[in-house]
């Protein structure tokens, strides 16, 4: 994680719901965190990620995607660099996926519906390390 000018963190969001790309945006806005750039599945997430690379901070990452999913996304970030910042959310909240992604490397888990403070408090924890 690179300081910033500014000092807000950058986020790259991954997630088919254009609703939940702009809802997770408006949370992070509000906090120490500035959105530089989306992805609606992981083929063009894993895309922006390799273009934007070092200026991210941290991502937020849908597990359950069309075409390539959240899971296996997270697999190919990691390949590229296993010390990115991930965190991977999920209306699922499936005991499986959570320890499952925790082993690959995502550095956190929100279960949708999304709340701003429990989102804040775990983006914040993990930026913070």
């Amino acid at each position: 994680m690179s300081d910033r000018a500014d000092g807000k963190w950058n986020v790259l969001i991954i997630d088919d719901s254009t609703f939940q790309v702009k809802q997770i945006s408006r949370m992070l806005e509000a906090q120490n965190f500035k959105v530089i750039g989306s992805a609606s599945d992981g083929v063009e997430g894993l895309e922006v990620f390799k273009k934007l690379g070092d200026e991210i901070d941290l991502i937020t990452l849908d597990i359950t995607m069309p075409g390539m999913d959240g899971i296996s996304c997270l697999k190919e970030i990691m390949k590229i660099n296993p010390k990115t910042n991930v965190v991977m959310m999920s209306a699922l909240g499936k005991e499986d996926l959570v320890k499952q992604s925790l082993m690959i490397g995502a550095k956190g888990f929100i279960v949708k519906p999304l709340d701003s403070e429990k989102v804040s408090r775990v983006l914040q924890s993990v930026v913070k390390r």
